[in-house]
């Protein structure tokens, strides 16, 4: 619970400071007596999308220790401790990167690397996923995380998000725009006092309808990260079948969730069928499909 009501203020105070920056810079008074000015509102969209992303992608190492629990191995404690640490580092190495946090949290099987940069990151494995799986087969889970970190895949996810959340704020506000004026073009009096409830109704509408759509497109992108980062674990470990074996044990097992907003850090968590397109991770079929596809 403790965790939870930590999410949502750290929500809450986003909000907050982007709201200030908003009244501080003006961009908030795109709507004005003789219409909509397109040019502050796509200020005030691009500050509203981008601004959220980016400040969770540098508080993201943070939020993924609060949400998940998760314990930085300072100093291991035993033997699978120092195997972990030993491990990245190896790996890190290879793919020429700095040495990031290692964590450990409880839980069902999953791993996770966030973090704002390649010099800031942060590589994480559940208990269950440590308990459940050879060694051979973390450390392919491991060179998977390495991959994201090398790859940026971070930063590209957070670029891309912005992206769309800047066109679902700019579009759901013209369209509720032209839906006020729509509903009030035979009314010159109340139509010169500003918007009135149906643009706040209709922004409202679309935040969701285009925030859904946008959901997808965003996913769409974390499927293809996840084949190149299944790659990237086959050339760290310098043969494939490592992190094929690894998705197979993936794949028959009751994979462990992450907290909404990190699922797409973990490395399980694919759909079928419609959800498919929502999803953040591929099935496990098509990731192993991919790597036995691989020349």
């Amino acid at each position: 619970m403790k965790r939870v009501l930590l999410l949502i203020v750290t929500n809450l105070a986003v909000m907050l400071v982007l709201s200030v920056a908003a009244q501080l810079l003006g961009v908030n008074r795109f709507l004005t007596a003789n219409g909509l000015n397109l040019g502050m509102l796509l200020a005030f969209s691009a500050l509203m999308g981008f601004g959220g992303s980016f400040i969770s992608l540098l508080m993201s190492k943070t939020i993924a220790k609060w949400s998940t629990g998760a314990r930085v191995i300072d100093n291991p404690s035993h033997p699978t401790e120092r195997w972990l640490v030993d491990t990245v580092q190896k790996l890190a190495t290879r793919a020429g990167l700095p040495m990031p946090e290692v964590a450990v949290y409880e839980g069902e099987p999953n791993a996770f690397a966030t973090g704002a940069s390649k010099s800031n990151s942060l590589v994480a494995v559940s208990t269950g996923l440590l308990a459940s799986m050879r060694e051979e087969e973390v450390e392919a889970v491991l060179a998977h995380e390495i991959a994201h970190i090398k790859n940026g895949d971070m930063v590209t996810l957070t670029l891309i998000q912005g992206v769309v959340n800047t066109f679902v704020f700019f579009l759901a506000r013209v369209v509720g725009y032209l839906v006020d004026s729509f509903l009030r073009r035979n009314d010159e009096e109340e139509a010169s006092s500003g918007p009135g409830i149906g643009y706040m109704v209709t922004v409202i509408a679309c935040e969701i309808v285009f925030g859904i759509l946008a959901s997808a497109i965003v996913m769409y992108f974390s499927r293809q990260r996840e084949f190149r980062a299944d790659a990237g674990a086959s050339q760290l470990m310098g043969s494939r079948q490592p992190m094929i074996a690894a998705l197979y044990r993936l794949g028959g097992m009751d994979a462990g969730g992450l907290p909404q907003g990190m699922a797409a850090s973990g490395i399980a968590g694919g759909k079928g069928g419609l959800m498919a397109l929502f999803a953040s991770h591929p099935s496990i079929e098509e990731r192993v499909s991919a790597l036995q596809a691989r020349s």
